[in-house]
C-alpha cells in the first residue's frame, strides 16, 4: 500500500472536517469533490455559494457533501471580528481593520479553526496563495504548538522502486518557509521533522544533517552551523537517531555510508533529511520530484498550534487531495 493510500485510510478511522478557503480555483473543487466521494474527510469550502454552484456547473463537478460558507453573510462574522480584534489589538489592529481582513476566506479559515465551537480541524490553502499570505494569519491567529519554538514545513517524499529511506518514503526539511536558519533553528527543524515523520509514516525516524562535508571533509562556517545543530539536537532529544554533517550519499546509501562515515549510527538508512538552508532544500524536493517521478507531498507546516499547510501554486487537484488527507490525520 502505498504512503498516501494509508494515510487516507487512517484518515477514515477518526473523519476530520477541512476547510479550503480558495474556492476560486477549479483544482480545488475537483479536490472537495474527489475527498467526499472517497469518504475520508468532510470539506468546507468558503466562498459565495452562487458563485461557486456556476462555477461547478461549468466543469461539470459535484459538490454533494460538501458544506459552503460564505464570510461575507456568515452569521459568525461579527462575533469573529471582535475576537480578531481583541487577539491583535496590542499589535496595532483596530476593529474596522479586523472586520476587512475577515472578508479574505483564510482569515475567516483561521478564526474558525481558532473556535472551539467550530466544526472545522484543519486548513489547507496555497494553490492560488503564497506561502506568506497562507502562514501569516496562521502565525498571528493560531499561534505556535505549545513548546515549540519554530514553525517550518517539509515535505513528504514518495519515491517510487526506491531501496532508500523507508522504502521510498522520506521528509526533506525544512523545504518551503525558514530561508537561513541558525544552528539552534535547524535543531528545531530536525526534531519537529522526526515527530512528523512518526506521526505520519508510523516509522522510526532516523535523521541526517545534511552538509556539502561529510565529518569533516570540508571545514567552514557553512559546515560549522550543521555540525553545531546536530550537537543541539543530540542534547535536546537523547533518544533520536541523529547524525551529521553528512553528504547526501553518506546519509542513504549503506555502502558510501560504511566508506566515508563508518561510525554513523544511521548506517546510510537516513529517512528525515534535513537541509541546511532553502536553497538546498527547495531544489532538492523539485529535482527528486522531477527526476525521480516522486510523489512531493506539501509543503506541509508544522508548529502551528491547529493543522494548517500550504500548497505549491502547481499543484494538481490530486495533490490537494493527498494534503487534505494528511491535514486530516495531523487532526487526530
Amino acid at each position: 500500500m502505498s504512503f498516501i493510500e494509508d494515510i487516507k485510510n487512517r484518515a477514515k478511522q477518526n473523519i476530520k472536517t477541512i476547510i479550503l478557503p480558495e474556492a476560486e480555483d477549479k483544482r480545488v473543487l475537483e479536490a472537495a469533490s474527489k475527498v467526499v466521494l472517497q469518504g475520508f474527510a468532510k470539506i468546507i469550502i468558503l466562498g459565495d455559494e452562487k458563485k461557486i454552484a456556476q462555477d461547478c456547473k461549468n466543469y461539470h463537478i459535484t459538490l454533494n457533501g460538501v458544506k459552503i460558507i460564505n464570510p461575507l453573510t456568515s452569521e459568525k462574522r461579527e462575533e469573529y471580528t471582535k475576537k480578531l480584534y481583541e487577539l491583535r489589538k496590542n499589535k496595532g489592529m483596530t476593529e474596522q481593520e479586523a472586520e476587512k481582513l475577515l472578508k479574505e476566506p483564510i482569515y475567516f479559515g483561521m478564526m474558525m479553526l481558532k473556535d472551539e465551537k467550530s466544526e472545522a480541524d484543519g486548513l489547507v490553502s496555497g494553490a492560488i496563495h503564497s506561502t506568506a499570505d497562507t502562514l501569516r494569519p496562521a502565525l498571528q491567529i493560531l499561534k505556535t504548538k505549545p513548546g515549540t519554538k519554530l514553525v517550518s514545513a517539509f515535505f513528504v517524499m514518495c519515491v517510487p522502486n526506491c531501496e532508500y529511506g523507508e522504502s521510498g518514503t522520506f521528509i526533506f526539511g525544512d523545504s518551503g518557509l525558514n530561508q537561513n536558519p541558525t544552528a539552534e533553528e535547524l535543531s528545531e527543524i530536525a526534531i519537529s521533522s522526526a515527530k512528523s515523520f512518526e506521526q505520519l509514516v508510523q516509522k522510526e525516524p532516523k535523521v541526517a544533517m545534511l552538509s556539502y562535508s561529510t565529518y569533516g571533509s570540508a571545514k567552514s562556517e557553512l559546515t560549522e552551523k550543521v555540525i553545531q545543530a546536530t550537537k543541539l539536537v543530540k542534547e535536546k532529544n537523547q533518544q533520536l537517531l541523529v547524525d551529521g554533517e553528512l553528504q547526501v550519499d553518506s546519509a542513504i546509501v549503506p555502502e558510501i555510508a560504511a566508506s566515508k562515515a563508518p561510525g554513523s549510527e544511521l548506517k546510510g538508512k537516513a529517512n528525515v533529511l534535513i537541509f541546511p538552508d532553502l536553497n538546498a532544500g527547495n531544489i532538492g524536493y523539485k529535482l527528486v520530484q522531477r527526476l525521480a517521478k516522486a510523489e512531493a507531498y506539501g509543503p506541509l507546516c508544522q508548529g502551528i498550534a491547529k493543522p494548517v499547510n500550504d500548497l505549491s501554486r502547481g499543484c494538481s487537484a490530486d495533490d490537494i487531495v493527498g494534503v487534505v488527507a494528511i491535514t486530516a490525520v495531523q487532526a487526530q
